[in-house]
């Protein structure tokens, strides 16, 4: 028996399993992890893809609004907000011309100590600091429509600074091909008719993970995001652990299209079957904050699982589904039919959400290790378990006690690729 230990919540749940059934343990590519951090990030401000460096395209005086990523995606922004701010300084642009402006999406707002804990205590002490709050009608600034017919309605701390600075980080996205780039402004400093409309393109089959071109998300977002394009664009790429192991810095479209060609080469993990039994964890808080954000490690797990098989999933979900509208959704379908029915009659955020955790269970039963109250989630479709002990002894009774298994320690990163024969 060989013993492993997985990230959950803010600690490690250990187990151990039969190394002789393990038939794949995906980790990302070996990629190195950067030394000197705050000097390449700088390096990368003055050395951009596809751009003039930021110091020329900023002049002294400048209003400056840098987006930045709300609690439940990790980019180390503490890292280089300071190094942004001090660099604009050196341009003639003081603090009090700099605010920071939180991608929420249609997620809920940050209390001002979740704000200080992605920044860091010295960069919140220096400028103003706001939440995009998407249903706050009047924060927005209706910019016109796409061909799409998405109405493109940007937070006006966006649309109104001389300089857009769009920060964050770069993952693969279930239905948006990648995160990053131009999300940073739709959905992260959109409204909520805005991003309903954008996202109600999921059920198009060519939105998917891993794909920007004709995606419709994603040129429904480019669509959007040309009437408030970013000046500057810096984005990372972070490993399992949270290290960095990439800089992308310059053109919103172009440099986050290299990060993305980065990130499938680090996060893509061929296997050479699908297993019996999956065991995945979403890495740990935020990646398992709630349902809502633990769906993507869901969506990566189900790609190394045969029909039929069993997901393990470990996610404390400390704050439940993350979506009163997901509660309202599987409370009120009984059947996994009904959810996308209802997704597909009616497009609402959290709706939507629902039917993208449930749709995976028709390939797999999924076993939830996790604080969700029992009841809930078998209302969500989950099988509850309330130890690693308990989830295999299900998973072997139903799959057998030789069942072949893979285990993602990176679950929220990794992308299992089935190679073809």
């Amino acid at each position: 028996m060989q013993k492993y230990s997985f990230h959950y919540g803010e600690g490690f749940l250990d187990f151990s399993v039969d190394e002789s059934q393990v038939i794949g343990e995906l980790h990302m590519a070996e990629t190195p992890v950067l030394d000197n951090v705050e000097e390449k990030i700088l390096a990368a401000l003055d050395n951009p893809i596809d751009s003039k460096p930021l110091k020329d395209l900023v002049k002294a005086g400048d209003t400056v609004c840098i987006i930045a990523n709300d609690t439940t995606r990790v980019a180390n922004t503490y890292v280089f907000m300071p190094l942004l701010l001090n660099y604009l300084n050196a341009q003639g642009i003081p603090d009090e011309n700099i605010k920071i402006l939180f991608a929420l999406g249609t997620h809920r707002d940050m209390p001002y100590e979740e704000m200080v804990s992605e920044v860091g205590e010295e960069v919140a002490r220096r400028v103003k600091m706001y939440n995009s709050s998407c249903k706050k009608s009047e924060d927005f600034v209706h910019l016109g429509e796409t061909s799409f017919g998405t109405p493109v309605e940007v937070n006006k701390h966006a649309v109104e600074a001389d300089v857009l600075i769009a920060t964050g980080s770069v993952v693969h996205h279930f239905f948006a091909g990648f995160g990053g780039g131009r999300k940073a402004v739709l959905p992260g400093v959109a409204s909520f008719d805005c991003v309903r409309k954008n996202h109600s393109l999921m059920l198009n089959p060519e939105a998917m993970i891993g794909q920007l071109e004709g995606n419709p998300i994603y040129d429904d977002q480019i669509e959007g995001v040309a009437m408030c394009p970013p000046t500057f664009l810096l984005n990372v790429v972070l490993n399992g652990e949270k290290e960095f192991t990439g800089i992308f810095a310059g053109n919103y479209i172009t440099a986050h299209k290299a990060a993305c060609d980065f990130v499938n080469k680090q996060n893509g993990v061929e296997i050479g079957e699908e297993a019996d039994i999956v065991i995945a964890t979403c890495g740990g808080f935020p990646k398992d904050i709630n349902i809502y954000q633990s769906q993507k490690t869901m969506d990566n797990a189900v790609k190394a699982v045969k029909q039929g098989g069993v997901v393990i999933l470990l996610a404390e979900c400390r704050e439940g589904s993350g979506s009163p509208v997901f509660d309202e959704t599987v409370k009120t379908h009984d059947t996994l039919q009904s959810i996308e029915d209802s997704v597909r009659a009616d497009f609402q955020i959290g709706r939507h959400k629902a039917y993208a955790v449930t749709r995976l269970m028709k390939k797999a039963d999924f076993y939830l290790l996790s604080k969700i109250d029992d009841e809930f989630a078998k209302t969500a479709f989950f099988t509850p378990v309330h130890s690693m002990e308990e989830a295999l002894e299900k998973a072997y009774a139903k799959m057998g006690k030789d069942a072949k298994i893979i285990l993602m320690p990176h679950g929220s990163y990794t992308v299992p690729i089935l190679k073809t024969k």
